[in-house]
């Protein structure tokens, strides 16, 4: 469900998309010059990971079985219809990639992330200046909105943001290698993933392990207790009853039955899905109608289905903090809220 707001200033935000101004509770970044201040002045939250086996086959890595489930929900139209999907079993991260992780890619093979490249014009030739420069989709928690269906009052296009500068360039990723990495497109997952000799998931592989590989684990309605989403009014008041404002690191509530942490909340997941408007097939798929995306920078630009919802995921704005939630990003825009996880195709333990 995709509406035209926005187009002018040539930007997709997704509901759900990343809170980024840094406060001491839970952000590690900040948008604002005295929130930076507040922030470094005080310890970065961490929280440690229950130790692995020793005999672990794919360190850091859990083994999600094979089965059988009816994929999707009933929620959002984009989300059905529910059908019938079988998965193989295969290996995921245990939690979502780091910071720590991805500088260890970077260091080793010297990449470049999209958002640290400039905007190809040809691509975008109506863009504004500032927006063919590096940069990605931040997110400024504003004092009150005047109307929610004006998502350009908390959602900006920031030169200069990418992994190690999420909030533009007064903001650092230094002490928070236990972070999910953000900012990263299609491109620098599958980069990643490669260098692992791993891929991305696909969306039923991701759907299927967010359920714990329990085929009647469907109709997660109600905002996770265990996870970090919004409490309060979207977007001026977050209560922080789930211990953070903002993200929080890797591992801090309980994992699922499989031992995998954050599935639903924190950031949303990249899949290498490319992604339709609905689980129909693409010639009966029709428009997207979702009230919570905006417009596109390009719509010839392929998307990929994320999924898990984020820690802006509120019950009076978005429900996507659900197994079978799914929206489409733009595969070369990065933005604050967005990570990813791998998956390992090989023999079980």
């Amino acid at each position: 469900m995709l509406l035209s707001v926005h187009r002018k200033i040539g930007i997709r935000l997704t509901a759900g998309l990343v809170l980024v101004t840094a406060l001491v509770a839970g952000y590690w970044y900040a948008t604002h010059s005295e929130v930076t201040a507040l922030a470094s002045a005080a310890q970065v939250p961490s929280c440690l990971l229950p130790p692995e086996l020793p005999a672990a086959s794919h360190p850091g890595m859990v083994w999600v079985p094979p089965g059988r489930f009816e994929m999707g929900d009933d929620r959002y139209p984009e989300e059905g219809p529910i059908h019938t999907t079988r998965v193989t079993g295969f290996w995921m991260d245990r939690t979502e990639v780091t910071n720590a992780q991805f500088s260890e890619f970077v260091k080793a093979t010297g990449y470049v992330s999209q958002a640290e490249r400039p905007v190809d014009a040809t691509l975008y030739p109506d863009l504004p200046a500032f927006m063919r420069q590096p940069g990605a989709v931040v997110f400024s928690q504003p004092a009150h909105v005047k109307d929610r269906g004006d998502l350009s009052q908390w959602w900006q296009y920031t030169p200069g943001a990418q992994w190690r500068h999420p909030g533009g360039t007064s903001t650092h990723i230094q002490g928070r290698g236990q972070f999910p990495v953000v900012t990263v497109t299609y491109e620098d997952a599958l980069a990643y993933a490669r260098w692992k000799g791993r891929s991305l998931p696909s969306e039923a592989q991701w759907e299927w392990a967010a359920r714990a590989a329990q085929a009647l684990a469907a109709k997660d309605h109600d905002q996770p207790h265990g996870a970090n989403t919004w409490q309060g009014v979207f977007p001026v008041l977050n209560s922080a009853d789930d211990g953070f404002v903002g993200l929080a690191p890797v591992g801090c509530y309980a994992p699922n039955a499989l031992g995998l942490f954050d599935m639903l909340g924190n950031v949303w997941e990249l899949t290498r899905d490319v992604y339709t408007a609905n689980h129909r097939p693409v010639s009966d798929s029709v428009k997207s109608l979702d009230p919570d995306a905006s417009g596109v920078r390009n719509p010839q630009m392929r998307q990929r289905v994320i999924k898990g919802g984020s820690f802006l995921c509120s019950p009076d704005y978005c429900m996507r903090y659900r197994s079978g939630s799914r929206q489409p990003q733009e595969e070369d825009l990065g933005t604050s809220h967005l990570g990813f996880r791998t998956v390992l195709e090989a023999a079980g333990p």
